[in-house]
């Protein structure tokens, strides 16, 4: 069995599947952000967001012209071709689907056309001890990437600290990132464990609360706060500026209190394939 191929076929088809179609979660939140809408204009851009879901799905086009950097979650049985079989993968979605070539040198701004250079795609990696291997990838465009941060806040300025933080992050954003966005939120850890988990956040559904309350109650008074900032659908006001507010927590520092922000536009797109030990696999979303 060639299990580089089978990987590669396996990320050709999510990567297909991730900027084609966005998941239901995420398609059902603009659904009901339109009906709860209370701004003409907001209401506006909403749908015709939703029509342009709907024409990308019927024409089996990409959702949106900025197809992102693709980051991979690997889970499960890790093995060694996963790398060549990423890399293969994502060249091919690249010509075929076709993506945009995005990623480049970030100094000569060389770009080999592949989306493949040093260190990308992004691969985390989440080894366990199951036989099969779960692939996820996570497409992000430059307007929400660019709006990411990161506070190194100290202990004393507590809870209201990370508040403040998230707020003031989402508001300077604007329209930027096109809202209603996604919200990862990191906190705790270290520098670069926060920025990754505010963006391995974004990857649960927002049908899926977090099975901590005390998460559950922070995302959801961040949610409802930050839909009364007033940002609104593509930063033209309105009540709906995020669908959903995602966070993710690590020990710390006794002296430390890292808290970081990534954005999702609202193509939140997002797709896992699971490949089995035998070769077989399919894509379970």
């Amino acid at each position: 069995m060639d299990l580089v191929a089978v990987i590669e076929e396996a990320v050709v088809n999510i990567l297909r599947e991730a900027v084609i179609r966005v998941p239901d979660d995420v398609k059902g939140a603009l659904r009901r952000a339109v009906e709860e809408e209370t701004s003409d204009i907001a209401r506006t851009q909403l749908e015709t967001i939703l029509r342009n879901l709907e024409a990308a799905e019927r024409l089996s086009l990409p959702l949106c012209q900025d197809t992102g950097v693709p980051v991979f979650f690997v889970s499960g049985r890790v093995c060694a071709e996963i790398e060549e079989g990423v890399h293969r993968g994502v060249e091919r979605a690249t010509r075929e689907i076709p993506l945009r070539p995005n990623a480049v040198h970030p100094l000569t701004r060389e770009n080999p056309g592949t989306n493949v250079g040093g260190g990308l795609p992004r691969i985390v990696y989440r080894p366990t001890g199951e036989a099969r291997t779960e692939i996820t990838v996570l497409p992000k465009g430059a307007g929400s990437e660019n709006m990411s941060a990161l506070a190194m806040l100290t202990p004393s300025d507590g809870l209201k600290g990370v508040k403040r933080f998230v707020l003031d992050t989402v508001v300077r954003a604007g329209g930027r990132p096109c809202p209603p966005t996604i919200v990862g939120v990191g906190i705790g850890g270290t520098a670069d464990l926060a920025v990754e988990l505010a963006k391995e956040a974004l990857l649960r559904p927002l049908t899926e609360d977090s099975p901590d309350p005390a998460l559950r109650e922070l995302e959801a008074e961040l949610h409802e706060a930050l839909n009364r900032t007033g940002v609104g659908p593509m930063g033209l006001g309105g009540r709906t500026t995020v669908l959903g507010v995602r966070i993710g927590t690590a020990y710390c520092h006794t002296a430390s209190l890292p808290v970081a922000v990534n954005l999702q536009c609202w193509a939140a797109r997002r797709a896992t394939a699971c490949v089995h030990p035998d070769g077989r696999w399919e894509v379970v979303r």
